[in-house]
């Protein structure tokens, strides 16, 4: 039996393009009333928060490989 495809109708394609200019132009306000120092440390501060993530994961590992018999 052969697989059907599922083709958007072009009014949910309209409605798509709609939506995802609708977020360009939402973040393109965004973009002038947040000043643009805040941006750079929120930038700082999730890579600081990734970082710190990342060490409790090696430390999960690390604790791990202790416990496995090897």
């Amino acid at each position: 039996m052969p697989e059907k495809t599922h083709q958007a109708s072009p009014r949910l394609k309209e409605a798509q393009a709609h939506v995802k200019a609708a977020q360009q132009s939402f973040k393109l306000s965004l973009q002038d009333l947040i000043p643009k120092g805040f941006i750079e440390h929120r930038r700082a501060a999730r890579r600081e928060m990734l970082l710190a993530m990342r060490s409790l994961l090696d430390a999960a590992i690390e604790r791990t490989e202790k416990k496995s018999p090897e």
